[in-house]
């Protein structure tokens, strides 16, 4: 991992530790983010498209592998989406909508120390991608992306405020901005954050959009006062 990331930018950094933690597994696509159980979420990195919206989709829905791997910090292992998502329903349908060729994930806390600020969530095109001993090497690749970012702590987590990133473009266009989004909602409707965003979540079920659209339309045009 060291060797991957060496002499990379910060504003780099994600993106390169996601392509290699592709490599490191023989996996299909893969993803950083922080506080993924909080309406503070945030993605930091995706290897791909197909990566990028299988974080759209749990941040929508609001439940995943990813979100229960921050929440326990404990791996969560779906070795195939087509018989083993009952835990998610809303996940799962939406998945087979979306991303009908994506069969596995696995999503692994992020540590930083003793306290989970995050996931590593992995993708596969095939089922059963990862096996045991593939999975010990995921936590062990996992541990590695801790090691890699904890140069960058000081501007991921400044105080106790929420992380501050200058994400790729790409992220920025999809993720960054819902929380400037929700903002908006929550003073024209007057209600808190967690209301705002779920208010967001509805609208994005109603039209059969996604959360990063309906950020786009929110912030190209704030919403009237209810």
């Amino acid at each position: 991992m060291a060797e991957a990331t060496a002499g990379v930018s910060p504003a780099e950094l994600p993106r390169r530790l996601c392509t290699a933690v592709c490599a490191a597994l023989g996996a299909d696509g893969a993803t950083l983010s922080l506080l993924t159980d909080t309406p503070a979420r945030q993605l930091l990195g995706a290897s791909d498209a197909t990566a990028l919206r299988l974080e759209e989709i749990q941040f929508t829905v609001l439940e995943g592998p990813c979100i229960s791997a921050a929440t326990t910090g404990e791996p969560v292992i779906v070795a195939d989406l087509a018989t083993t998502v009952g835990a998610w329903p809303l996940f799962g349908a939406t998945m087979r909508e979306q991303l009908p060729r994506v069969r596995a994930v696995h999503a692994f806390p992020l540590y930083f120390g003793d306290y989970v600020l995050g996931t590593v969530d992995v993708l596969a095109v095939r089922p059963r991608a990862l096996e045991a001993d593939a999975v010990k090497r995921a936590l062990e690749v996992v541990d590695a992306v801790a090691v890699a970012l904890m140069p960058a702590r000081t501007r991921l987590f400044p105080g106790n405020s929420a992380p501050v990133w200058e994400p790729e473009e790409i992220v920025r266009a999809h993720w960054f901005d819902t929380r400037h989004a929700v903002g908006l909602v929550a003073e024209h409707r007057g209600v808190g954050p967690e209301d705002a965003l779920a208010l967001m979540r509805a609208e994005a079920f109603r039209t059969g959009r996604t959360l990063a659209e309906i950020t786009a339309d929110v912030l190209g045009r704030p919403p009237e006062p209810s």
